[in-house]
């Protein structure tokens, strides 16, 4: 009986010290719409989407107080289709991480955000989310345009003076796809951000029309934002390049706060060059406006209308979910929530109505 009770005192005291010094958190995001999207050349479609404002995630992290000034953390996201309570194959889709903390910054392991859409995501009001995505002008699919397996970061302390930055390194482990190097240095200051970010990958055959494995995939954007009080401007200029084919984008969008709601704009545009008569000159443009009601700090009513303006060679829908490229060379093909991809030149237009709750 004593050596029962002495084995719970022990096993109580160090469930103390260890809960003390570690924390685990659940959280996510659900976020649901009614849309609607007409191409031309095609019947317009009713559906039930998600990720209009936040994308939909359920996420668990962790840290460890390790002491002398170090933290051991672990990060965890899993994508969720709340329309139809699934979720993707590759289970935490959205980020896999365990990092190391301290002085020196963060060293940071696994699947993660590249740097170089650090740059796009935080630098459009829309967050390419929804309808008013900016990337939703993209002509070239890069091979790890949103995220990367394998990876191995250092990422910079925060207390240098506003300075931040990040290098990445992902391992394409035997493939000829895959090998990413990419890096992020930026200035944040008050109401002012500004960052600039770099990437070379190797591109395999299955993702990039123009592309042949082990090809390099580079990517190169600079953007920033400037908070006026009554009103905050943001804005990228974004460019993917493989072989003789280029994509320039430019992104330019604005917040404007009213009481509990705010108004989104955005504008978006890119221009193709390719090797390619057909494709070489070919625009798309983009224009955006939405609304978010705050209902309160975890909930918000909103709504976000679109359209998308195709030059003579494009396809580029609203509301894709696909980011194969079209046989010829171009990105847009996807038909995602709509009945199917504009004709060749066409418009797609689309307007969207949700709820997004944060947990």
């Amino acid at each position: 009986m004593k050596k029962s009770l002495l084995a719970l005192a022990v096993l109580g005291a160090y469930v103390g010290v260890a809960s003390a010094q570690s924390s685990v958190t659940l959280y996510g995001t659900a976020d649901l719409n009614g849309r609607y999207i007409k191409n031309d050349g095609s019947k317009g479609r009713y559906s039930l989407s998600q990720d209009g404002i936040n994308s939909s995630q359920l996420g668990f992290k962790g840290t460890e107080d390790l002491g002398g000034g170090l933290k051991a953390g672990f990060l965890l996201l899993a994508g969720l289709n709340m329309d139809t309570g699934s979720t993707n194959q590759q289970f935490f889709n959205r980020r896999s991480t365990v990092s190391l903390f301290g002085n020196f910054g963060e060293v940071r392991l696994g699947r993660d955000y590249t740097p170089t859409f650090w740059s796009t995501t935080i630098f459009d009001v829309f967050g390419t989310n929804g309808l008013g995505d900016s990337s939703g002008v993209k002509q070239l699919a890069a091979p790890d345009y949103v995220r990367a397996n394998n990876m191995v970061q250092y990422l910079l302390p925060s207390n240098i003076g506003g300075v931040y930055g990040q290098l990445s390194a992902g391992a394409g482990e035997g493939t000829a796809a895959g090998r990413y190097v990419g890096g992020r240095v930026g200035f944040a200051a008050g109401p002012f951000d500004v960052a600039v970010a770099y990437a070379s990958e190797k591109a395999g055959t299955g993702g990039i029309a123009p592309g042949v494995a082990g090809d390099q995939y580079k990517t190169f954007n600079v953007g920033g934002q400037y908070n006026f009080g009554v009103a905050t401007i943001m804005g990228y200029f974004n460019q993917e390049k493989i072989e003789s084919y280029k994509d320039n984008i430019f992104s330019i969008s604005g917040l404007i706060p009213l009481g509990q709601g705010e108004i989104h704009l955005g504008a978006d545009f890119s221009k193709l060059s390719a090797p390619v008569a057909a494709l070489d000159g070919n625009k798309v443009k983009k224009y955006a406006l939405g609304y978010v009601y705050n209902l309160s700090k975890r909930t918000a009513l909103y709504t976000t209308g679109a359209i998308v303006d195709n030059g003579n060679a494009s396809r580029v829908t609203l509301g894709s979910t696909s980011s194969e490229p079209a046989a010829s060379g171009y990105f847009g093909n996807g038909q995602g929530s709509a009945t199917a991809a504009p004709t060749a030149g066409g418009k797609s237009k689309g307007i969207e109505f949700g709820i997004r709750h944060f947990f």
